[in-house]
């Protein structure tokens, strides 16, 4: 809970890593999108006369909770292990790593945010748009998981 009189400010969206679990090397990411989860809303007749004295109509219940894909970018590199993940999956192994995605305050020093993904496994690659402008070569990389199993806050 904030306290009275101190402004408290959101956290900044460029000071984050990415970590996946058996990967060797670390990756850099630039970009990362996708942390989310919708559950179905599921329409039913509420019961007449029940415990909360209900007139009909209607209840509406959860249903099934499905998480977005994971997008992560990132610079190209010598380095082909994200690559190689993903041709796992094209040859019919499939190849599932947990991970984390974290935010750090500004100095960099103290993790304010994390959520962990569970049982990613990379669905697409996409590789880099090529030009003459001297761009950074950036590849993509999408991730399904079954679910972000937490989301933590540390106070700065």
């Amino acid at each position: 809970m904030a306290q009275t009189g101190r402004r408290v400010d959101p956290y900044r969206a460029f000071n984050f890593i990415v970590t996946v679990i058996g990967l060797k090397e670390p990756v850099s990411f630039t970009e990362c999108s996708g942390l989310g989860s919708t559950t179905e809303v599921i329409d039913g007749p509420r019961a007449i006369g029940g415990a909360g004295g209900g007139s009909g109509g209607l209840t509406r219940l959860p249903g099934k909770t499905t998480f977005t894909d994971i997008t992560l970018k990132w610079g190209v590199t010598d380095s082909t292990e994200l690559w190689d993940w993903r041709q796992q999956i094209v040859n019919g192994k499939v190849v599932r790593r947990n991970g984390s995605i974290v935010v750090f305050d500004l100095d960099n020093h103290t993790e304010v945010a994390r959520w962990n993904f569970v049982n990613a496994w990379p669905s697409k690659w996409e590789g880099p748009a090529l030009s003459q402008k001297g761009d950074i070569a950036i590849a993509t990389l999408v991730l399904a998981h079954e679910g972000l199993t937490s989301f933590t806050t540390t106070k700065v």
